[in-house]
């Protein structure tokens, strides 16, 4: 089952998406939608307005608490790099303004100059969850999205705290649904991702290679705050960013950014350098 959030007429509208077709579930965003205890049971039987395409996706999730980002988390681009696996998840946040939906354009700051790319399989919640054990953080996962963490790698390396480089406005597509934990298309494991830039391909891995999976960061992330409906989680990228390139290449003023996992679709995104 898929779910989204879609703009109407100067609002948006929670839907679960039916082919072209999206069919209203009652609330303005899937936020509140996920705030409901029997959210997937009213997912499943609704049969409110219906919205032909073409769609215009809001970002997943409008107005989220909390946005938590996960760092060097593949396998075997850690390795490549020469480091260790890592005993713990490293972690840092976005603020909701930094989230766009799956096909608008993503701004690239006017003082920053390394804007790179980092694709990203991103996990949402569906249960208030604490101090989970496996079982309860798998129970709270409501499913998966597709979302690029688009970094300003000049001001993330400013200092050793990468916050002020991960989390400006307008940068980080999230979208285009929510994929339901229980679909088939997700059900099995790994998945195919990749990014493209210009029609280039610089990131392609298998989220079966992620060295801490979703459950086990649900359940980690939980022993420090309570998670509830709408959080993300943002599982970490794989090797191919722009950075480590030699020379080092970055997202231009019309750049079209392509994130894609299987089964999850794509965003696609034009880039827009900000204009003061």
């Amino acid at each position: 089952m898929k779910l989204a959030t879609i703009r109407i007429d100067g609002t948006t509208r929670a839907v679960r998406i039916d082919g072209d077709t999206a069919v209203d579930l009652g609330e303005s965003d899937l936020v509140d939608f996920l705030r409901s205890p029997d959210w997937s049971t009213a997912a499943a039987n609704a049969d409110g307005d219906r919205y032909e395409g073409p769609l215009d996706y809001a970002p997943l999730v409008v107005r989220p608490e909390k946005v938590v980002c996960v760092g060097l988390n593949y396998r075997n681009h850690i390795l490549e790099m020469g480091r260790e696996l890592p005993r713990y998840p490293t972690l840092f946040s976005k603020y909701a303004r930094a989230l766009v939906g799956a096909y608008d354009e993503v701004v690239l700051p006017a003082t920053a100059t390394q804007m790179d790319w980092e694709a990203e399989l991103a996990v949402v919640i569906g249960t208030e969850v604490r101090h989970a054990d496996p079982e309860r953080a798998r129970a709270a996962i409501a499913g998966y999205t597709v979302l690029n963490d688009v970094t300003a790698r000049d001001w993330q390396f400013r200092t050793p705290q990468w916050h002020q480089g991960k989390t400006f406005e307008d940068t980080t597509p999230v979208g285009p649904w929510l994929v339901t934990a229980d679909d088939p298309a997700v059900a099995a494991g790994g998945l195919g991702l990749a990014c493209e830039v210009d029609g280039d391909a610089v990131q392609k891995a298998d989220t079966g290679d992620l060295v801490f999976d979703p459950v086990t960061l649900v359940a980690y992330v939980s022993e420090i705050v309570t998670l509830v409906p709408g959080d993300v989680i943002a599982t970490g990228t794989p090797g191919g960013v722009g950075h480590a390139r030699k020379p080092a290449r970055y997202l231009q003023d019309g750049s079209v950014l392509v994130t894609r996992i299987e089964g999850l679709g794509e965003c696609r995104n034009t880039c827009r350098r900000e204009v003061r």
